[in-house]
């Protein structure tokens, strides 16, 4: 049977909250054997005010869901003999992953030179808001905060209302996809070269690269992005967000074609000759009058009806699904998208990997690990016998 594309490859991750261990989760779905390095008592992302039970248990439901898969093995970072330990690690480690401010790891004696010394193929990830370099380097990044600078808010949201981020930690995930393909990439030009190296993936510059089209917008035709509500970016007067009988549909009608899918179906053929909406030109014009003629159709039914209705003819939208709803949506549930894996506490419902392989593909074997878990398997894998594992543990080092 085919493995899974990354195992063999053993990644140290020192990485906490969301951008960096969202990024080594997703190496870990794919066969990485990521062992988690947490300070005693396990990083904040294990307690979140979301749920008390799952808090009490350092299991808060973030930390969950991009922590599957890893090994926990618990070390103060300020203490010798945890420098040691790391050492001892990188010696046979393929990749390591820190998102701290930019100098911490080399202060604690940790950082791309003090582990290539020992490991001249480690590849180090390093993931900050700001990046290794530049007068911004030292500060503190966040997911709103780079959300505020990069752009994203600044075109996100009703002109009348201001700024609106959105409702999840875009940057954050998107800079954690950039460094989980980062290493990818990496890992590959590895086995042509045989050499590691350092990555440098700043939060800003990440997002940025999500903004390409925006930004050529820009340095090439001189626009300047503003918000535009629910409208798409094609800017077509009809790929917005329209009022239903009961509720909210999103229409993504870009094309003649799908024009004339959406007026047929909505019963309104007559606007297909009707001169101020003959292209769309004219239709921006008057798009007033063509978003009352469409509302006014739209009204007749709820909004999954009309979600299938037009869909099946060709005029593609959305109706607007909630979390909890689209988990069980029926495409969802015939790929197999969820996932349920064995914890102490009972089966957990958690996603996997957001693409699928014909072999070899992403898959969720483990719950995440309780806090330190496996720091004794892991030391003895180094070489440290119980009495030493236990000497350590009386001196708090693990």
């Amino acid at each position: 049977m085919t493995g899974r594309p990354f195992s063999g490859v053993r990644i140290l991750d020192f990485t906490q909250v969301l951008a960096g261990p969202y990024a080594s989760f997703q190496l870990a779905l794919l066969g990485a054997e990521v062992i988690k390095i947490e300070r005693r008592g396990g990083e904040d992302m294990r307690r979140t005010p979301l749920s008390r039970e799952w808090t009490d248990r350092n299991m808060a439901p973030p930390f969950l869901a991009v922590n599957g898969n890893k090994k926990s093995l618990t070390l103060d970072l300020q203490k010798p003999a945890a420098r040691e330990i790391v050492l001892k690690l990188a010696a046979n480690a393929d990749v390591v992953m820190e998102n701290f401010r930019p100098g911490v790891m080399d202060r604690l004696g940790l950082g791309y030179a003090a582990l290539s010394a020992v490991n001249p193929k480690l590849i180090y990830c390093a993931i900050s808001g700001f990046g290794q370099t530049g007068p911004s380097r030292g500060e503190a990044g966040y997911d709103g905060k780079i959300q505020a600078m990069s752009g994203i808010m600044a075109i996100t949201g009703h002109a009348e209302m201001g700024p609106t981020r959105a409702g999840f930690a875009v940057c954050d995930i998107l800079s954690g996809a950039t460094g989980a393909f980062a290493i990818s990439s990496a890992l590959f030009q590895r086995t042509h070269t045989g050499r590691g190296q350092f990555i440098d993936v700043s939060m800003l510059e990440a997002s940025l690269a999500f903004l390409t089209t925006q930004v050529a917008d820009y340095t090439v035709a001189g626009h300047r992005q503003a918000q535009s509500g629910n409208q798409a970016v094609s800017r077509k007067v009809t790929a917005n967000l329209f009022h239903a009988r009961d509720s909210f549909l999103l229409l993504a009608v870009n094309d003649e074609k799908q024009f004339s899918a959406l007026m047929t179906t909505l019963g309104r053929a007559d606007v297909l000759d009707d001169p101020r909406f003959g292209d769309w030109y004219v239709r921006e014009e008057n798009a007033a009058a063509l978003r009352e003629i469409i509302e006014t159709a739209l009204a007749a039914e709820d909004a999954r009806t009309w979600e299938r209705r037009l869909n099946d003819a060709g005029a593609p939208c959305g109706s607007i699904w909630k979390v909890e709803d689209i988990i069980d949506h029926p495409q969802v549930v015939a790929r197999g998208v969820m996932q349920t894996v064995e914890s102490p506490y009972g089966p957990l419902r958690l996603m996997g990997s957001g693409f699928q392989m014909a072999h070899g593909g992403g898959r969720l074997d483990s719950a995440a690990p309780a806090v330190g878990a496996d720091t004794d398997a892991v030391l003895a894998d180094i070489g440290y016998g119980e009495a030493e594992i236990a000497a350590l543990r009386a001196d708090a080092i693990v």
